[in-house]
């Protein structure tokens, strides 16, 4: 590889560290504003609310239309537990 070749090869590499940090800058920042979310989604899940809205679910009492991926156990759970680990990396 010439003197040429290796500049521009560098250049390259600066140019994707540089955009890999600031996606990873824009994720933290993200992930730091879903805290609040986060705690509220963590509060709710197995409340006497979350039961009610989940019974109410079953029962067939909401709206077919509604996205009701929150009164799904598995995904809150996952949802949260992923969390922790992130934050833990």
């Amino acid at each position: 590889m010439n003197q040429i070749e290796r500049i521009v090869r560098m250049e390259e590499a600066l140019d994707a560290v540089l955009a890999a940090n600031r996606a990873l800058e824009a994720a933290q920042a993200a992930f730091r504003a879903a805290e609040g979310q986060a705690a509220a989604l963590d509060a709710y899940y197995g409340s006497p609310e979350w039961l009610r809205d989940l019974a109410d679910d079953e029962a067939g009492r909401l709206p077919a239309d509604l996205k009701r991926g929150v009164l799904s156990q598995d995904g809150i759970w996952n949802a949260l537990a992923d969390r922790r680990e992130l934050a833990g990396e």
